[in-house]
């Protein structure tokens, strides 16, 4: 079924160098929706949590985002308070990113294209931007093949039908891992979900990271693990 709407949410932590490019793309991706499939109502939710540098003014810079702020230091809570911010309505879809990545243009036009043939999840890939060194990247693509019916699992590209989530739980209050735990819960309900290459990521490769355990501390080691 077509989403009766489509609700973006991004978390974001001191994220002021990265905002702009993360909104910049998610503006895009909802223009390009909006040309195919212009009755599909797309909101964007940016959740400032714990900030203490120029996030806000720089989601200030993008009247389209919203702004919900919260004082939790934790991922999990921070993402379900966006998708709980969000304006709800019928067959509402919710898009995940992430404020230190850029999605690509066909990213939310995908996820309507595969919500209309079923499927209540949906999760992409993602890909470290520039700054990895070469042996790092290779060792990137070796453990994370590009390719459809994937298993990687990322906050920075999933979605899902706002239903769904709201049935299996919401995302826990996590530090890290909670994408996997919401994506385990959803599966376990038995509803239709896919894995795609079709609407591909870039986040940053830094190395230091909001979240312990998290993505940058994944590319920090490994190459010792």
């Amino acid at each position: 079924m077509i989403p009766g709407g489509v609700a973006v949410v991004i978390p974001a932590r001191n994220e002021a160098e990265y905002l702009a490019g993360c909104l910049t793309a998610v503006g895009n991706a909802r223009a390009a929706l909006q040309k195919t499939l212009p009755q599909i109502a797309v909101t964007v939710t940016v959740v400032l949590d714990s900030c203490t540098d120029g996030s806000a003014l720089v989601v200030a810079g993008f009247p389209e985002a919203q702004v919900v702020t919260v004082d939790f230091g934790v991922v999990g809570r921070t993402r379900d308070a966006g998708i709980r911010a969000a304006p709800a309505s019928r067959g509402l879809w919710i898009a995940n990113t992430d404020a230190d990545t850029a999605v690509p243009e066909n990213w939310l036009t995908e996820q309507c294209r595969l919500a209309a043939l079923g499927y209540a999840l949906v999760l992409g890939t993602v890909v470290p931007g520039p700054g990895l060194d070469d042996q790092r990247r290779g060792e990137w693509q070796s453990r994370n093949p590009l390719r459809d019916n994937h298993a990687q699992v990322h906050g920075a590209n999933l979605g899902f039908a706002r239903s769904i989530y709201l049935e299996a739980g919401g995302f826990a209050p996590l530090e890290v891992g909670e994408d996997v735990d919401l994506i385990n819960r959803i599966k376990e309900r038995g509803v239709p979900w896919t894995a795609v290459d079709s609407m591909r990521a870039v986040t940053s490769a830094r190395e230091e990271g909001r979240a312990p355990s998290g993505f940058a501390h994944y590319l920090r080691n490994l190459l010792g693990s």
